[in-house]
């Protein structure tokens, strides 16, 4: 990503975070945290990844939550960003939490964990 995309991005980023937490008031939103921007070339599109506290149905309706929300929050946006074109946002779930535990728990039955004493029994 170049400089100044990724500039756009993190400004994005940063307003989303704010947008979110102070303007929607829609209970399914719940506790969302913005954890990546990725915004195209042409500045059309930005990629909003979200992660949500809770178990799976909570994350779906959290999306749908801002998916409803999602021209307001562009709205919003556009009065922060000093770019043209305010890009079309689309929102997906950041699963990369889930995996990275996934990983943990398959590394550590594959890799034998010390015992007492910080040796390993052999």
């Amino acid at each position: 990503m170049k400089v100044r995309q990724q500039r756009v991005a993190n400004i994005i980023k940063k307003d989303i975070s704010e947008i979110i937490q102070y303007e929607v008031n829609d209970p399914h939103v719940g506790f969302v945290t913005v954890t990546d921007v990725e915004v195209t070339a042409d500045f059309s599109y930005a990629t909003v990844y979200v992660s949500f506290l809770g178990k799976q149905p909570r994350n779906e309706a959290g999306l749908e939550a801002l998916n409803r929300a999602k021209g307001r929050i562009r709205g919003l946006l556009a009065r922060g960003l000093d770019i043209y074109k305010t890009p079309e946002l689309i929102f997906k779930l950041d699963d990369s939490l889930a995996r990275g535990n996934r990983i943990d728990a398959i590394l550590k039955d594959v890799v034998p964990q010390p015992t007492e004493g910080g040796t390993k029994k052999e």
